[in-house]
């Protein structure tokens, strides 16, 4: 992949209203704060070229963490998402395969939840 795929990736993400991106290595964690959850998230290229993602997060250290595994193909991607009091966006954490890229987007509101769910209330 080239370096204006991964510019073009990055400036997609800003213009969404996203959170800022960064890049991960195979390999490399990236730390998570997710709302009142925190962990880390990693990946490891497999043997048929899929990046397998595996995030693991707790609420605190005496609970039980909770652990998210998933195989990424070239563009796609896999969304963490907490909930919040009714009415309100998710708090949603994002990680996106871009060709041979990895892009963590860092936690952000959504804001289509926020308008889907205005919807919903008017009618």
């Amino acid at each position: 992949m080239t370096r204006g795929s991964t510019a073009f990736a990055l400036a997609l993400l800003a213009t969404t209203g996203a959170a800022a991106a960064s890049e991960l290595a195979p390999g490399n964690g990236h730390s998570i704060h997710l709302d009142r959850f925190s962990g880390a998230v990693y990946y490891t290229v497999d043997k048929d070229g899929g990046y397998q993602v595996v995030a693991t997060m707790a609420s605190g250290s005496e609970v039980q963490p909770i652990r998210f595994v998933s195989t990424l193909a070239p563009g796609q991607r896999l969304i963490i998402s907490v909930p919040q009091a009714f009415g309100q966006p998710s708090a949603d954490f994002e990680i996106i395969r871009d060709g041979d890229v990895l892009l963590v987007q860092e936690p952000s509101v959504t804001l289509i939840d926020n308008v889907s769910t205005s919807a919903l209330i008017e009618e």
